[in-house]
């Protein structure tokens, strides 16, 4: 009791001190957010006000092929902004309601198929690899139905995004050995990611490869999102990938009680 008592201050003190670096270590990765965010709205954002300010300029403005160049790239940026914005919101919603898990049966087996199919008419070069093969008559997963949709769109996005043109994506969904989990995966054949990247991959903002992330219209955040959905719904997100091979992306979803 007397030992007790003299470790007592000892024992608050370094529970006081771990729950500053906590709380410092939270401050700063919501500044790195803030700062990222910021950066990422602003490069879009410069290059918009001065394509119009170019514009502005007779000699420029008046030439129909400068104009229609310059137009359609500030309507791609613009689109950047918005998808970041949107994705920004996500974000925020479902970290919101990351405590309060989904109680919801969701065939997820239907909004795959919903996603691919939607792709395939929208993307028709690359929707046209896709292949599926998805088993009959799967259980429902317990979730939120519009992350689910949000969460197959970005993977599935993201294979046809960093697979090379011309090779499958495929798509998969089976159950579990056990029964109680949903398996669903997405591999893309493409250049692959190294090891030391893999476990960084779900970070907000992290890019392999920044330049060819924002040439094919990435926002940084889809991984992220997909994480935050995963966890939500209590289920596991793996990410394997050999360089030069490709990347393979496992989520399992937890099935609702018969």
């Amino acid at each position: 009791s007397t030992q007790a008592k003299t470790l007592f201050p000892y024992t608050t003190l370094f529970r006081s001190l771990h729950e500053l670096t906590a709380i410092r270590a939270m401050e700063r990765m919501r500044a790195d957010f803030v700062a990222n965010a910021s950066h990422e709205l602003l490069t879009p954002l410069a290059a918009v006000k001065g394509f119009i300010e170019t514009l502005d300029d007779p000699a420029a403005g008046e030439d129909p092929a400068t104009r229609s160049r310059f137009l359609g790239i500030m309507a791609k940026e613009t689109d950047r902004m918005q998808a970041l914005v949107r994705d920004l919101m996500s974000l925020s919603r479902i970290e919101a309601e990351k405590y309060d898990p989904p109680q919801t049966p969701v065939d997820f087996a239907q909004i795959v198929m919903e996603t691919v199919d939607q792709l395939r008419n929208s993307q028709k070069d690359r929707g046209a690899d896709i292949a599926v093969d998805i088993t009959a008559d799967l259980p429902a997963v317990i979730g939120d139905a519009g992350q689910l949709r949000q969460l197959a769109n970005n993977i599935l996005n993201n294979a046809m995004k960093y697979g090379k043109d011309g090779t499958p994506v495929l798509v998969s969904l089976v159950s579990s050995r056990s029964g109680a989990m949903l398996n669903f995966a997405v591999a893309d054949e493409g250049d692959g990611i190294a090891p030391e990247h893999l476990p960084r991959l779900t970070e907000r903002f992290y890019r392999v490869d920044s330049g060819r992330s924002r040439l094919v219209g990435g926002t940084g955040l889809g991984l992220s999102l997909v994480k935050h959905i995963v966890d939500r719904h209590r289920g596991h997100l793996e990410i394997r990938s050999t360089v030069g091979k490709g990347t393979t992306v496992s989520i399992l979803l937890p099935v609702s009680p018969a």
